[in-house]
This record gives structure tokens, C-alpha cells and sequence, in this order.
């Protein structure tokens, strides 16, 4: 897989924004990558150094249209945290 395949868009969220003050970014990534393949996407695409990267699952809500119940696609997390000093100028735009 290829770093641009890896992370598939930044998640901006209230709680995400604040998160950036502790050089923390969250972004939505592939299902089937792992810790070491979104650092490594993290890094070369925005030229930081990666310290951690947690992921989690995030299941899709069930919504209701009328009578037909549908549900929201579920997708992978993950939070990013850079070295001291590092940031991501993509977010401060």
C-alpha cells in the first residue's frame, strides 16, 4: 500500500481541534493498515516524526429513513501524536 492510500482524509472535529494543541492529529485511515504503516505514511507525506499512533474501529450508526433502517459505513481511526515542536501545516490552514 502506498503512504497516499494509508490516510484517506483528516477527521475535524471540536474534540480533534483541541487535540492539535498537544500535537495530536486524527485522521481516517485504510481498515486493513497498522501502527507502523500509518507512522510511516504520517511521516512521509507531511515530513514529521512520528512518536505514537493509536487506532481504534469505529462502527457505523444505524439511521432511519421512514421505515428503512440503514447504517453509516464503519471505518478505522487514527490519533497521531508528532515529536515536541513538529506540526502538520495542512491543519492550521
Amino acid at each position: 500500500m502506498e503512504a497516499r492510500d494509508i490516510l484517506l482524509r483528516p477527521l475535524v472535529t471540536e474534540r480533534s481541534t483541541e487535540m492539535m494543541e498537544e500535537g495530536k492529529y486524527v485522521f481516517a485511515v485504510d481498515k486493513r493498515a497498522n501502527k507502523i504503516q500509518v507512522a510511516q505514511a504520517v511521516a512521509e507525506i507531511f515530513n514529521v516524526k512520528v512518536v505514537s499512533v493509536n487506532t481504534m474501529n469505529v462502527t457505523g450508526k444505524k439511521k432511519r429513513v421512514g421505515r428503512s433502517v440503514g447504517r453509516r459505513p464503519s471505518y478505522k481511526k487514527a490519533i497521531v501524536k508528532l515529536a515536541p515542536g513538529e506540526t502538520i501545516q495542512f491543519f492550521e490552514a
